[in-house]
């Protein structure tokens, strides 16, 4: 029941995600996050099977990370969203891996971006995008209530509206979410939206 979505807004990206790590009928935590800092000024939120989810998010911001490394200039937001198309394409014909990604960034020259990437190496540049079963609900929402150059304040309560959308029509619905921004001034957290809190381990 995972749920990612996105969008672009002036001057800035906007993504995402639950933060359910789920197997079958069991709930093993509410506080996963799967919105992952590729560099400082790049996200990429990803949605798919958890282990698949994890190992390729991390083998991208590792190789992304010694690209810049080696070559002393970051990959741009068009760049980085290539290559991890490539890989995944590349993947499709030996061991696939099930995941779908939304990757935003900012860049100098083209200001914010978004990126949607899915599990057989589909890539589009998309003012907003979604993956999982909080898709059929925040596609519709960003449909009606979207317009280009929205604020951060109007991106942010559509967010909130798709949020709201989700908890009240998925039938089993993550109850928490995870937001998080990329403009000029570097990707970072935006907010947490909680309703449930993950209980302590109870201590020995």
């Amino acid at each position: 029941m995972e749920c990612v979505f996105g969008l672009v807004g002036n001057g800035f990206a906007i993504v995402a995600a639950d933060t359910s790590a789920v197997h079958s009928i069991l709930v093993h935590k509410s506080n996963e996050d799967k919105i992952m800092l590729l560099d400082s000024h790049k996200l990429i939120a990803a949605s798919g099977e958890p282990g698949d989810r994890v190992q390729f998010t991390e083998y991208i911001q590792k190789n992304v990370a010694l690209y810049q490394f080696r070559n002393g200039i970051p990959l741009t937001t068009a760049a980085a969203a290539n290559f991890t198309r490539g890989e995944l394409a590349t993947a499709l014909r030996k061991n696939p891996y099930s995941v779908n990604i939304l990757l935003a960034g900012y860049d100098k020259e083209t200001g914010p971006s978004l990126y949607y990437i899915d599990y057989i190496a589909t890539l589009h540049k998309v003012e907003k995008g979604a993956f999982g079963y909080g898709s059929y609900f925040s596609l519709s929402m960003m449909d009606r209530h979207f317009h280009s150059g929205m604020s951060v304040e109007e991106a942010v309560d559509l967010v909130d509206k798709c949020i709201m959308e989700i908890r009240s029509r998925l039938v089993v619905a993550p109850p928490n979410f995870v937001i998080k921004i990329v403009d000029k001034d570097g990707a970072r957290e935006y907010a947490w939206r909680e309703s449930v809190k993950d209980n302590p381990a109870p201590s020995a």
